[in-house]
């Protein structure tokens, strides 16, 4: 923990409350901010109070530029969820953030944008956001079997070859979202054929459901809701578990 920045790097713009999704949820905060690595100084890190670890350290700009933007992001939303001063969540062992007591989260960041969605432990479980750009039609098709469960593969060859790239992205996000929320539930990783895109209305909510056994209550069949946007030329998933 430390002060707040003195003032924000040139590279990010200063974070702001966000939620382009279509259904609020109680007590959750997203902040977004937009960020260019080619404006990344040297010295970043060190005005922000931010000690990044040795692999962020040691990359290249566009890695530096994500991890910067993401913990203000986050430090951000912390501070409107809890009143932390500045809360930057340490990278763990397994690479995941590492949120303050009595909270938890989830960090995104795609092509010049990066966000943080908060919440309190005694309301949620789980938290997983993620923004990807559009896939093409042709990087699509390439991806399609890796990312796609059989049933999932053989609706995706039905679709128009127009809308093939979008519903791919949205399948794709709404996995890493899952694996996101899950993931410190479970404590073990899971791939994408885990779970399938079984339900999808026009508002953007969606649902999915479990296809492997991934622990405890984690069981095969078992769903879970999610909701979707497009938001600047980007797809944006969250899903989110509540607490009993």
């Amino acid at each position: 923990m430390s002060a707040p920045p003195s003032h924000l790097p040139a590279c990010c713009s200063a974070p702001a409350a966000d939620w382009p999704l279509p259904l609020p949820l109680p007590g959750l905060i997203l902040h977004s901010c937009r960020f260019d690595p080619a404006q990344l100084a040297a010295d970043d890190f060190v005005r922000c109070g931010l000690t990044p670890p040795a692999a962020i350290a040691g990359a290249i700009a566009k890695r530096q530029g994500e991890f910067l933007a993401g913990r203000l992001c986050a430090a951000s939303a912390l501070r409107a969820l809890a009143g932390h001063a500045c809360y930057y969540p340490a990278r763990g062992a397994d690479n995941a953030p590492c949120w303050p007591s009595g909270s938890l989260g989830s960090i995104t960041h795609s092509h010049g944008w990066a966000a943080a969605l908060v919440g309190a432990q005694e309301a949620w479980r789980g938290l997983g956001v993620d923004a990807e750009p559009l896939l093409t039609l042709a990087r699509a098709e390439r991806l399609a079997g890796e990312i796609l469960t059989p049933a999932e593969l053989a609706h995706f060859q039905h679709l128009p070859a127009d809308e093939r790239g979008a519903w791919l992205t949205l399948c794709f996000s709404l996995k890493e979202s899952l694996f996101k929320a899950l993931y410190p539930l479970v404590q073990r990783r899971f791939y994408f054929q885990a779970a399938a895109l079984v339900e999808q209305d026009g508002n953007g909510r969606v649902r999915l459901q479990l296809r492997e056994e991934l622990g405890g209550e984690w069981t095969a069949g078992r769903c879970l809701d999610g909701q979707f946007a497009l938001h600047d030329e980007r797809l944006l998933s969250l899903v989110a578990i509540p607490a009993p």
